[in-house]
């Protein structure tokens, strides 16, 4: 039987030999796990670490392929293609407004319409909102016309002739009317067009020398007879008449906001002007809109409208909305 100073020392001794084995398992159990950790990675299998390099040397590709030339996927157009324009229709000009007071003709319309926001050129129908030929000649009545159309979320189409014959103009993204600023968003540009002569019919005329002329029937050119009421009519009025007719071929050119500046549209009592800097304006009219000045801007990078120079004399000016 234990006595009980071999019971005290058994106590106290058990304490310390349990903290001895836990201080030891602490130590030796990590180094356990290293030591079989170190025996799986050298006992793995050869294709574990092929596989391992593969594809380190296909990120080595990957990262090398980011300093090489991008080729971007090949794109095909879409076969659905928007639904064509309904044709325009100007409305506005006084019954006996004779062809040649009207400064805009459907086809001059229909190369300005290609270049307004698309929200405004599902608009079929333009309305003429001033004329000098059929208001009179003052800006003032110009800007009294406008007054009704600020505000709205249209567009409007400056047209003037010069003494030359030519005509230009400009896109408005606002009303005309006189304030102390510029305004008009990057929606405006310039634009100048020129009408190309009518290219001539040659089915009247007789075949050329180098012409097979086996099978030909003989022509005879005869004078036409000295009677007016004989006349055959023009081949134009001919075309004319069976729908035929060849269509008016325009050169038209326009020039959009460059971002230089935001000169846009700024208007006085005593003038109207399109685009500005540097002491230019791209578009400039008197308040009798009997003179006029277009110069280079940086508003809008274009060329002089006007064939006349710099400054040029007005016969006509034509203001048309765009919008319910």
């Amino acid at each position: 039987m234990p006595t009980t100073a071999d019971s005290h020392s058994s106590l106290s001794s058990s304490p310390t030999t349990s903290k001895s084995s836990s201080s030891s398992s602490y130590f030796v159990y990590p180094v356990a796990y290293a030591v079989s950790g170190l025996l799986r990675r050298l006992s793995s299998d050869p294709e574990h670490s092929k596989g391992t390099s593969s594809g380190s040397q296909s990120l080595s590709q990957s990262v090398d392929s980011m300093d090489g030339v991008y080729t971007p996927p090949r794109r095909h157009a879409s076969p659905f293609q928007p639904p064509p324009l309904t044709p325009l229709t100007l409305g506005g000009y006084k019954f006996n407004t004779s062809q040649s007071a009207k400064l805009l003709t459907r086809a001059l319309a229909e190369e300005i319409r290609l270049l307004v926001p698309p929200r405004l050129q599902l608009v079929d129908e333009w309305n003429l909102m001033y004329s000098l030929e059929q208001n009179g000649v003052s800006l003032a009545t110009l800007y009294k016309k406008c007054d009704e159309y600020r505000g709205k979320r249209g567009g409007f189409v400056l047209v003037v002739r010069d003494a030359t014959g030519g005509v230009f103009g400009a896109y408005l993204s606002d009303a005309p009317h006189p304030t102390s600023h510029f305004y008009g968003t990057g929606e405006c540009f310039l634009w100048r067009a020129h009408t190309l002569p009518s290219i001539p019919t040659l089915s009247s005329l007789p075949l050329p020398p180098s012409a097979d002329t086996t099978n030909a029937q003989r022509m005879t050119t005869l004078a036409h007879p000295k009677d007016s009421d004989t006349l055959s009519p023009p081949l134009s009025e001919q075309g004319s008449r069976s729908g035929t007719s060849t269509p008016e071929r325009i050169r038209f050119k326009a020039f959009p906001y460059s971002g230089v500046n935001d000169y846009m549209i700024f208007c006085e009592q005593g003038y109207l002007s399109v685009g500005g800097g540097d002491g230019h304006y791209g578009l400039w009219l008197d308040d009798n809109l009997e003179k006029g000045v277009s110069s280079s801007c940086p508003t809008f990078g274009n060329e002089p409208l006007s064939d006349e120079g710099t400054k040029f004399e007005v016969l006509g000016v034509e203001l048309w909305y765009i919008g319910a």
